[in-house]
């Protein structure tokens, strides 16, 4: 079969996931793609978004949410990073497997000298550190299996973006497993960027198809793209609203005593608020009919809140909206 092989140029992390989405649905050819993304958490499809981020060191540093189509966990992207795409037509679903596309990667990185390996099902390791995260979405007798590549990644930041406290979240979502990363440039015995990095995966696995050709996007599936991207994959609803319902518990520590609340949570609407301690009926009468069925999300709750601010005084507001999300 026809393989289309594309190096995709821009880095619109909403875009590029639009865009493996409407390969996947669209075309009947096997795909293989290569993408990267400017800084960005992309969570997998069954997580819960604002569980899986620091969400304070997200908005300071301007770092992108996105959410994939596939299962998995939570992967870190930024001009560093390569992305794969692999799409692949196939009789019986049941016949596929990770390795079936983790295994050219682990070819073309020992043509490198580079010694890479799977662990489970979804990780490819360099001498112990993570340097891959995988996952797959099947559409009717498609696959798509895509994954990360570390080449020279800001692993700072991945590592900042990525610390939360789980225990505050109650809920039924898919978690990540954290583990130690490095970035494949750190093994080389050559120099190389990540664009010469690029171009070699490019190559290499090109000669891996007999039949292939290199495709580019037409204007007109550049708009039906964005399209996808603009009503889909950068939207809040998309983005917040797919996770899992959830219970959110956090306290806010006051001179003297402790306030404690719940949020339950619903498509990342507020849908009940809890208290406990030392807050006033009043207050928590004009706390609850500000935030219910509100956006758990930081800038719509300060908006509620900086509304009713003088009412809740002592309360510092901005205190409680770091303790809210």
């Amino acid at each position: 079969m026809l393989v289309i092989c594309i190096q995709q140029k821009g880095f619109d992390p909403y875009f590029n996931l639009a865009a493996e989405e409407y390969l996947l649905k669209n075309f009947s050819e096997d795909v293989f793609m290569l993408w990267r993304g400017e800084r960005s958490i992309v969570v997998g499809k069954h997580q819960n978004a604002l569980a899986e981020i620091n969400h304070r060191y997200v908005a300071e540093n301007d770092i992108k949410i996105a959410r994939r189509i596939s299962g998995g966990g939570t992967v870190f992207h930024d001009p560093g990073n390569l992305n794969f795409t692999f799409i692949k037509t196939v009789e019986q679903i049941d016949q596929v497997n990770f390795n079936v596309f983790t295994q050219p990667i682990v070819a073309v990185l020992k043509a490198l000298g580079l010694e890479a390996y799977t662990t489970g099902r979804n990780d490819l390791m360099l001498d112990g550190k993570k340097i891959s995260g995988n996952a797959e979405h099947i559409y009717k007798k498609r696959v798509l299996h895509h994954g990360t590549l570390l080449f020279n990644s800001e692993l700072s930041q991945l590592r900042s973006a990525l610390k939360v406290d789980l225990s505050r979240f109650q809920d039924k979502a898919v978690q990540s497993n954290r583990s130690e990363v490095g970035n494949i440039a750190a093994f080389l015995n050559q120099e190389m960027d990540v664009q010469q990095f690029s171009d070699f995966v490019f190559e290499e696995i090109r000669k891996t198809y007999p039949a292939h050709r290199v495709f580019q996007f037409s204007e007109e599936e550049v708009t039906a793209i964005q399209k996808l991207r603009d009503e889909k994959y950068a939207t809040w609803d998309w983005i917040y609203g797919y996770s899992p319902k959830y219970t959110y518990s956090n306290q806010l520590e006051m001179p003297g005593h402790t306030i404690s609340f719940s949020l339950d949570v619903v498509k990342g609407i507020i849908h009940s608020i809890d208290f406990l301690g030392k807050i006033s009926n009043q207050q928590a009468i004009l706390l609850t009919n500000a935030l219910l069925d509100t956006r758990h999300d930081y800038g719509e709750l300060e908006q509620k809140l900086r509304k009713i601010e003088a009412g809740l005084a002592p309360i510092p507001v901005g205190k409680l909206l770091d303790s809210l999300v």
